[in-house]
């Protein structure tokens, strides 16, 4: 059985069991997080779409982590005009691991 689920403005499939790193979200490690934005769940009766979303679908997941990904560079220059500037950028997640699929 697996999920479709919308998180930071992306869609992620889940199943029990998985550790999934999503856009940082507001809460502590060790806590635990439900996703309702439920796009499709998967399960042995067949395939579940919603429009937009499942209502009697949960998926929930425990906090393992927060941290920063690994630093991109961002380096601009114009030819010949003295001008150059480089910046590094490391992005916030959330670790997680999905814990159940509840079907209301």
């Amino acid at each position: 059985m697996y999920a479709i689920i919308e998180t930071g403005g992306k869609q992620y499939r889940v199943k029990e069991g998985d550790l999934l790193r999503v856009e940082k979200l507001p809460v502590e490690v060790g806590e635990t997080v439900v996703f309702d934005r439920v796009l499709a769940l998967k399960d042995e009766n067949g395939l579940r779409v919603g429009r937009p979303y499942l209502q009697e679908v949960k998926v929930i997941g425990k906090v393992e982590a927060q941290g920063k990904g690994e630093k991109i560079i961002i380096f601009k220059y114009k030819p010949k005009k003295n001008y150059r500037r480089k910046q590094g950028h490391r992005q916030p997640f959330t670790a997680l691991r999905i814990e159940r699929i509840e079907l209301g």
